[in-house]
């Protein structure tokens, strides 16, 4: 007879995992609108069971959205989102589960924040070379905390002041690679980001794989590499994805024996993709990441473990 630990390990097959489970959202204390708080409203009004707050490179938000969560009666799970450089690109690394008080992990995303102000200053500057002045501090003026501040919100000051019609304008003609305002920033490794998640007893995760410019192979050496390390997730099912990509990361989660992540990236009900807890469910042949987790839940740990 298989033991408890063994059968969490083996998928479902019979259909989709029917948990409503978001992992991956943005407060004002990163790069979103909503404060803590009010995202835990809209999750739990959008139907969401099983929710985590994942702003980048900070945990600062959590302790007031843990305690709306359970108020709401909805599971919570720690998280952040970790920057990373990885040939050449910036990848985002999820931490699901951990303990926000762990000194390496807060010293660790204290250390990549203190690199996103000065960035910021370089990228106002090459800005104004383009013509477009004073974008520091408008764009300052969307951030609640200034070591977060990220291109989110640049792009929120060059719409607002009439530059771009839309987020799709701006990384059209700005901030991207050979666009006015790109500049180029050194992260933490991918495997400081996998040891602080771990270190703190959480679980990491490749985070919307599919926005990353990688050939195939690049694509498996970061794999590879994020799995040596003891990276333990990806997600599947996030609103970056089309349906071939979910499809081909789904294969990827198999491939690697990573446990599949559901989230919706939310920031704004604006201007993101898909709103909290509206992605299709986990397909049944991927174990679900909170089935790992499941002794890290707080709130209703029991209905989010295997059966």
């Amino acid at each position: 007879m298989r033991s408890a630990a063994a059968a969490a390990r083996v998928p479902d097959n019979r259909g989709v995992h029917l948990t409503n489970a978001d992992l991956h959202s943005h407060s004002t204390v990163s790069d979103g609108t909503l404060a803590p708080d009010e995202l835990a409203a809209r999750a739990h009004s959008r139907g969401v069971q099983l929710w985590a707050l994942t702003d980048h490179d900070s945990v600062e938000g959590l302790a007031l959205a843990r305690e709306a969560a359970l108020d709401l009666g909805m599971g919570f799970l720690a998280g952040t989102e970790i920057s990373v450089s990885f040939a050449g690109e910036s990848v985002h690394i999820v931490g699901l589960g951990f303990d926000a008080a762990d000194a390496a992990l807060v010293a660790g995303l204290a250390a990549v924040r203190a690199g996103r102000l000065q960035r910021a200053r370089d990228m106002a500057a090459e800005l104004a070379r383009a013509g477009i002045p004073d974008a520091f501090e408008g764009a300052l003026a969307y951030v609640d905390a200034p070591e977060s501040i990220s291109r989110t919100h640049f792009a929120r000051f060059l719409v607002e002041r009439g530059v771009c019609a839309d987020f799709g304008e701006v990384f059209r003609r700005f901030l991207v690679e050979g666009k006015p305002g790109f500049v180029p920033h050194r992260w933490a490794r991918l495997r400081d980001a996998v040891r602080w998640i771990r270190g703190a007893g959480g679980i990491a995760i490749v985070a919307h794989p599919a926005r990353y410019r990688f050939s195939p192979t690049l694509e498996y050496a970061l794999f590879s590499e994020f799995a040596a390390h003891g990276g333990q997730g990806v997600e599947v099912m996030v609103g970056a994805h089309s349906e071939a990509e979910r499809r081909h990361y789904a294969a990827i989660a198999t491939e690697f024996g990573l446990a599949a992540s559901r989230g919706s990236d939310f920031h704004d009900p604006d201007e993101s993709r898909v709103d909290l807890g509206a992605l299709p469910d986990l397909p049944g042949t991927l174990e679900p990441v909170w089935e790992r987790l499941a002794s890290r839940i707080e709130g209703r740990a029991d209905a989010f473990a295997a059966s």
